[in-house]
């Protein structure tokens, strides 16, 4: 056995090396690539996801699809910073879930800009502070994240991808049981993902709702009979007990994530695309919107209507498509719906994320 396992080793020990040896390969092509650009842009998301739809079908195992979309990730993240590293603001402090999905998207070698709100999202990649941007833009169990959606209607900015990220809640505490816990913070979406687990054990305990869960753990962490509902990623940052897992109501829950920057994104094969439209609240007015898409055979994935904040409509709608805008059959179904409508605006087309 010993002989058997000192073979298996020196096996390994030679695919590492034939690994970094050809991993420094990829990274001095990507430095040469950068050196060709004359456009500016490091990031190129139809790129990027095209190269992990090729990976995934070429992977036959043992890894996962998704370990094998971690490993890629980070060579890619890792190459990409030889030409320069990209800054990405998110819904901070640091332990967020805001940042377990800037993570997942670009990688860990990247400027990490953690924020107090989605407003600064917005503002730090509309003034160039920030490349880019992630934001929250809705849940599987509660819904739309309303303030994001204004401010894809307001500000000047394109969604250039998407991310979707299981959303797993923990409770955690300085404590280490239940019994001396008067007080729970969470975001106000976490503490509605978690209500049923809320009320069957910690009925009388109050809920209050602050600006992001690891705001709630670092609130937690400097408090007496305090728990926060965030990541074991946030229990580990903030040195608190993990006492329960999974307390969200849906084991499927997910929140849905949104790339915002100044960047198109030119077709990738498996795109989306999103849009925000308005019309009179008239009867008839909605299925006139949306008959184009059906006429061209082009699907919606997402209907949402919005109370206008701007202009002298009533109701915005946010839809997203099936395809790229410069898809004819797409192209062709946002001119009609433009021809029908008394505002439209092109949010932007980017990759569909891997696992929707």
């Amino acid at each position: 056995m010993k002989k058997n396992l000192n073979k298996l080793r020196s096996d390994i020990d030679k695919i590492d090396r034939d690994i970094l040896d050809l991993l420094s390969k990829r990274a001095a092509i990507a430095k040469d690539i950068g050196t060709l650009k004359n456009d500016g842009v490091i990031y190129k998301p139809e790129r990027e996801a095209s190269l992990i739809a090729k990976l995934k079908k070429l992977n036959q195992g043992p890894l996962s699809q998704a370990s094998v979309i971690n490993i890629f990730k980070s060579i890619i993240s890792n190459c990409r910073a030889l030409e320069k590293k990209l800054s990405v603001s998110f819904l901070g402090p640091l332990g967020t879930f805001s940042e377990e999905a800037t993570i997942k998207h670009f990688g860990e070698n990247i400027e990490s800009m953690p924020t107090f709100s989605i407003d600064e999202v917005f503002s730090q990649v509309q003034s160039d502070i920030a490349h880019y941007g992630v934001v929250p833009v809705e849940n599987s169990t509660e819904g739309a994240i309303s303030r994001t959606l204004d401010l894809l209607l307001i500000k000047d900015l394109r969604i250039c991808g998407e991310i979707i990220l299981p959303v797993h809640h923990c409770l955690i505490s300085k404590n280490r049981s239940l019994n001396s816990i008067k007080k729970v913070y969470a975001h106000g979406q976490s503490l509605a993902q978690c209500h049923d687990w809320l009320m069957s054990n910690m009925p009388n305990v109050d809920k209050i709702a602050v600006t992001s869960n690891a705001e709630g753990a670092r609130l937690a962490a400097n408090q007496k009979n305090a728990a926060a509902i965030a990541s074991s990623k946030a229990a580990d940052l903030y040195q608190l007990n993990n006492l329960f897992e999974n307390i969200e109501d849906d084991r499927k829950n997910s929140t849905r994530f949104l790339v915002i920057s100044k960047q198109d994104v030119d077709p990738s094969g498996n795109d989306k695309t999103s849009i925000v439209v308005a019309t009179k609240n008239k009867p008839g007015a909605i299925a006139d919107l949306v008959a184009p898409f059906a006429k061209n055979k082009v699907s919606m994935t997402k209907l949402e209507s919005r109370p206008a904040k701007i202009g002298l409509w009533e109701y915005v709608f946010f839809i997203d498509l099936e395809g790229h805008y410069k898809e004819k059959k797409v192209r062709l179904s946002i001119d009609q719906v433009e021809s029908k409508a008394s505002f439209i605006k092109l949010l932007g087309s980017y990759p569909a994320s891997h696992d929707s």
